[in-house]
């Protein structure tokens, strides 16, 4: 292993490591979240805690180059410690580093446990326990250091623990002594620990030593902690007086004990944070009813019978499991039916049972008090149904599984069993199909597991499928649920079949939820509101809500949050199904019109709120069907979209599949600024490009141009700009033909503002002539003012800065007078600029604070991220590149989050000229050479000569042949574009001589 932190800190293997102290530090803090990077700031507190000095960001490099060093004098590569804008980390092979190695030996050790492989799994225990060369990190005092050093070190001792329990198991009690003795003494306040001890104890017949333990560790809790032992310590001690454990453990039943549980599967897969809190639940807490719902084939009775089985020693006296067929093909048994059946398992003669309930159930609670028994009682209908049938007492444990929510049920501690993790998914397709079959297609596999909805029945379905067809492929079970007839049809095996089990909750919810709960499968998308569930049925929303909750409580529904829905989707398969069906057809076609209708409405709404006055012209008019739905979303604005938009992005396919033609290009149109603003610009596109093919079918020449014009914006944030200049003459020739000038007009200042980013200066100079040709008086101050925003943008640019001013003051003006506060916060940027690049410093910077104010308070991230950089360049002007360094990289984040490329390559040039000034110019020249493949795939001429500026600026005093070449097609290209940074680099070329 190359690192080692389970004791003091290791490098390179051996016993070498990092003596500077301060360095020591970061490298631990790297390690301690190997694999991600580690915030800047958090490195600086964990170095110099509360007093980090102004110099803190500088010495940390200082730090991070000496660690460099130091690996590759340890033959380490250099290169393992990662630079990045966020911060700094270390990568690690998976047997680099020893916690690492550690944590999976640990989770192979808890995972043969579980499968009652206890040989391999004390073998695993101790092989990672073995890794451990003392307290993790040893002899750095940082606090950040010790504090997640301590999350470490309580690891190992729960892998202790959990190692002793299975090696007492194995009958190894002797051999545990002496280690478990030295643990609690440098542990004592480890209740687990000190139980094992008097454990092993008993076990080899020690009771007096044993009981010693206990009265030592019950003075220790009360002179430090004032309080008793825990309950199970108390127990376990009532245990050793009463001479209650035996030499191989824990004692068995009594003659006679009743053993009715079902044979446990071995190959249960999953669920250890589930089992783990079960069993701590009722073994600790003392909770002797536990409730476990979940969907149709989330494997509940599996959990149960793992559960009562692992818990089995526990209550030795009866273990009793009955099915109740709350949701099966036959009849729910009524509670007297299942107390009678409980009674024949306890041994009671029929002619003993008595024919009247209350005395059924009398003689069930005499059968039972006294006895340490454990009940299962799978598939629950309903409360009424087990109520009756919960003994009294704490001596006994009830299980109870059901499909639904058993919210009348006044006792018990309910978990909803959610579906595997894609992992524990895979594992369970390979116990059953076989796992090098799965091994040897991981791709497949996960595929299948995925096409399951992770569902533990429908995986042991698929794998079923497989081991019965050995000369199938698992990619070709993949295709079939796929492509095939679905995966309803596909996931069956004999009688079992997944579309049965939910046809079984599915026949006993009321009329109304099953009229819902197809129609829910009509949203295409992931999680959706109860307005959306309202629209779709055409209900009041009070009514919806009422039936989503019945739906939730049979678990057809699940919800995700508060008033959020989401279906499994298999669950939504099987809406669709039934969907399907003749007599829905014209009810599934009403409930889609009513669906498009409300997400237009509230988009619309949404659209009419924040987008300028000059864009919302082409905003289509529309009347809502269901305005009673629309105040709570609209009022959320762009949050309901951000947590809508993949739906309404799925929304417009839908629109064009299913013949609703006009909303679809609509819908698209009224997303455009809220997928804009928020950088889903493939989201975008695509709505788009669909909106233009409907709408050129419909033959709207309107819409066509509409659809042209808003999706080159996407195209020009994503520098696609030869893209955006076509879409937009194509839409500019059918606005002039159709005579609209308030359109016209927008297409012209967005095709001039395109030519300029292109390098056309000419061209840009005739699409703004016309424009401002086209404007006739203050009926178009709407229009003037974002002819004046892109003219004083462009302006800026080309370094004409007297011209950008006067358009800049005008365009604030104007913008003021029609009360647009987007305009208004544009113009007031422009103005910053303007004046900082004239020299008018402080202006500049208050027009800046208050520009980057609005643009976050208007959630404009690529404005925000354009003033960051702007005040960002200021500070390194002034001398203070940190700062600088610091808002560059805030701009970075703004600019990823808007989508827009060329915005990231500006952002990542200007942090490396502030990184240059840091004195790291090796990270610089990484950066700027990033941005110069960037730049270059891009087309982005002018970021592609400012990163050829910037990575001359790095290599000019060590290569200066090279900054000389670089200089020289950064002034080629900045010459081209009619650039003013032309100036600075002939001033550059000059000083190189």
């Amino acid at each position: 292993m190359r690192f080692g932190i389970l004791g003091p800190l290791r490098v390179g293997g051996g016993e070498s490591t990092v003596t500077a102290g301060r360095d020591r530090i970061v490298l631990a803090m790297l390690l301690l979240r190997a694999g991600r990077l580690v915030p800047v700031d958090e490195l600086v507190d964990a170095v110099w805690e509360d007093r980090p000095p102004a110099t803190a960001r500088a010495q940390l490099q200082t730090c991070v180059s000496r660690l460099r060093r130091r690996f590759t004098e340890l033959e380490l590569a250099p290169d393992l410690i990662v630079t990045d804008p966020a911060g700094y980390g270390v990568r690690t092979g998976t047997t680099d580093l020893d916690a690492e190695v550690f944590t999976r030996g640990v989770e192979a050790a808890r995972t043969a446990a579980t499968a009652g492989r206890l040989v391999d799994a004390r073998a695993e225990f101790r092989a990672a326990l073995a890794l451990w060369r003392g307290p993790a990190l040893g002899g750095i005092p940082s606090r950040s250091v010790r504090r997640r050093a301590q999350a470490l070190d309580e690891q190992r001792l729960t892998a202790l623990e959990e190692c002793v329990d299975v090696e007492l198991r194995l009958g190894q009690a002797a051999e545990l002594i002496e280690e478990l003795a030295e643990s609690v003494d440098r542990h004592p306040l480890r209740e687990r620990l000190r139980g094992q001890l008097m454990l092993a104890l008993s076990a080899v017949g020690r009771q007096a030593d044993a009981l010693a333990v206990y009265r030592e560790g019950r003075r220790f809790y009360a002179d430090e902690l004032g309080i008793e032992p825990g309950v199970e310590l108390q127990e376990l001690h009532q245990r050793v007086l009463a001479g209650d454990l035996a030499l191989a453990g824990r004692p068995a039943g009594p003659a006679g004990a009743v053993r009715s549980l079902p044979r446990a599967i071995g190959d249960f897969v999953g669920r250890q944070e589930t089992v783990a809190r079960l069993v701590k639940e009722i073994e600790e807490d003392g909770t002797r009813i536990q409730v476990v719902d979940g969907m149709p084939g989330s494997g509940k009775t599996t959990l149960a019978v793992h559960v009562a089985s692992a818990l089995a020693e526990r209550y030795p006296d009866a273990q009793l499991f009955i099915d109740l067929h709350g949701h099966s093909e036959r009849r729910p048994l009524t509670p007297a039916t299942a107390v009678a059946a409980l009674l024949r398992q306890l041994g009671v003669p029929a002619e003993r049972v008595p024919e009247n309930l209350d005395d059924r159930l009398a003689l069930w609670r005499i059968e039972l008090a006294g006895r340490r028994a454990l009940v299962v009682l799978d598939n629950a209908a309903n409360a009424d149904q087990v109520a009756p049938l919960l003994p009294n007492g704490s001596h006994c444990l009830v299980l109870i599984t059901s499909r639904r929510r058993l919210v009348g049920l006044d006792e018990g501690r309910p978990s909803s069993l959610p579906v595997l993790d894609a992992d524990e998914a895979i594992e369970l397709l390979g116990r059953v199909a076989g796992m090098e079959r799965i091994a040897a297609e991981p791709e497949a596999a996960a595929e299948v597991a995925r096409r399951c909805g992770h569902l533990p029945l429908a995986i042991r379905l698929a794998g079923a499928r497989l081991a019965h067809r050995p000369r199938w492929q698992v990619a070709d079970l993949a295709e079939r649920l796929v492509a095939g007839a679905g995966p309803l049809a596909e996931l069956t095996a004999g009688q079992r079949s997944i579309g049965q089990a939910f046809a079984l909750s599915y026949a006993q919810i009321s009329p109304s939820a099953q009229r819902l709960f197809p129609l829910l499968g009509l949203y295409p998308s992931g999680r959706l509101d109860s307005r959306v569930a309202a629209a779709l049925a055409g209900l009041p929303l009070a009514d919806t809500q009422e039936l989503l909750d019945e739906l939730v409580d049979a678990h057809l529904v699940e919800e995700v949050q508060p008033g959020r829905y989401r279906l499994h989707d298999l669950l939504r398969e099987y809406a669709r199904l039934l969907l399907a069906a003749p007599e829905w057809q014209l009810e599934r076609r009403a409930a889609l019109e009513r669906l498009l209708d409300h997400h237009l409405s509230v988009t619309l709404a949404i659209a009419r709120m924040i987008e300028a006055a000059g864009s919302r012209r082409s905003i289509p008019a529309h009347t809502p069907g269901r305005p009673d739905l629309l105040a709570a979303p609209v009022f959320e604005g762009p949050a309901w979209f951000e947590e809508n938009h993949a739906g309404l992005t799925a929304l417009v396919r839908v629109a064009e599949d299913e013949g609703f033609p006009v909303q679809c290009w609509q819908l698209a149109r009224a997303c455009w600024r809220l997928n804009f603003d928020g950088g889903h610009l493939d989201e975008l596109i695509e709505t788009h490009t669909i909106g233009l093919r409907v709408a050129e079918r419909l033959g709207d020449e309107a819409a066509i141009a509409t659809m042209l014009n808003y999706v080159s914006s996407a195209y020009f944030r994503l520098a696609r700009l030869p893209e955006a200049i076509r879409a937009m003459e194509v839409a500019l020739s059918l606005r002039r033909r159709i005579g609209l000038r308030g359109d016209l007009l927008t297409t012209l200042w967005n095709l001039g503002v395109s030519y300029a980013a292109n390098g056309d200066l000419q061209q840009a100079e005739v699409k703004f002539d016309e424009a401002f040709g086209l404007i006739r008086g203050p009926e178009d101050a709407d229009a003037l003012t974002n002819l004046l925003n892109n003219r004083s943008y462009t302006l800026i640019g080309w370094g004409r800065y007297d011209e950008a001013l006067r358009l800049a003051r005008l365009h604030l003006l104007v913008a003021r007078q029609t009360k647009d506060l987007r305009q208004t916060n544009n113009a007031m940027g422009h103005l910053a600029m303007v004046r900082h690049r004239m020299g008018d410093l402080g202006p500049a910077r208050r027009l800046l604070r208050s520009a980057l104010y609005l643009k976050r308070l208007g959630g404009n991230r690529f404005g925000e991220g354009e003033v960051l950089n702007e005040i960002a360049v200021m500070e390194r002007v002034a001398g203070q590149p940190d700062r600088a360094a610091a808002l560059h990289r805030e701009a970075l984040v703004a600019m990823v989050d808007a989508g827009d490329r060329i915005g990231q390559c500006a952002s990542r040039n200007l942090l490396a000229r502030a990184m240059l000034e840091q004195g790291d110019a090796v990270s610089a020249l990484d950066l700027h050479r990033r941005v110069l493949a960037d730049a270059v795939r891009l087309g982005a001429r002018y970021e592609k000569a400012r990163a050829l500026e910037g990575i001359a600026r790095c290599v000019r005093a060590t290569d200066p042949a090279a900054a000389r070449a670089h200089l020289e097609q950064a002034l080629a290209l900045f010459r081209q574009i009619e650039s003013p940074d032309q100036h600075e680099v002939e001033r550059l070329l000059t000083e190189l001589g």
